[in-house]
């Protein structure tokens, strides 16, 4: 069994869902001689998050982004949180609904994701920085 660790790191991107699969590929552990295994990623910050989902049809990104800010809207009377401007209570709320960690299975060198899947970057702020991911690979070479 063999274990390896490394930490991802994403440019900046604007607030929305952004497909990240060969950003988080180029810079994960080596996959390739995994015959079976696991990839955990968990991203390191409360105000994004991380999924998988469709990978071919940009308008899935596009109605998921407007469906979580009806979800969790800006400028909500509830919110006592608001020091870090309107969209950052909304954005815990989204990190919290979404989550902030993947568990992948590995076969055969490669991720086994469905046909249409793909590792999203759930943006929650509008002028977030980049983003760390921890990687760790678990498996059998």
């Amino acid at each position: 069994m063999i274990w390896d660790r490394t930490t991802i790191e994403l440019a900046p991107l604007p607030r929305g869902f952004h497909l990240v699969t060969n950003e988080v590929l180029a810079q994960a552990p080596d996959l390739t001689n995994c015959e079976v295994g696991l990839l955990h990623l968990f991203i390191q910050h409360t105000s994004a998050s991380l999924t998988v989902n469709e990978n071919a049809d940009p308008d899935v990104r596009g109605d998921l982004e407007r469906h979580f800010n009806v979800m969790a809207p800006e400028h909500a009377p509830h919110y006592d949180h608001v020091m870090e401007g309107p969209d950052d209570m909304p954005a815990h709320i989204k990190s919290v609904m979404i989550g902030p960690s993947l568990t992948l299975p590995v076969s055969h060198g490669h991720l086994a994701l469905g046909t249409w899947q793909g590792i999203y970057l759930c943006e929650h702020r509008d002028n977030a920085g980049s983003r760390r991911i921890v990687a760790t690979l678990q498996g059998r070479w």
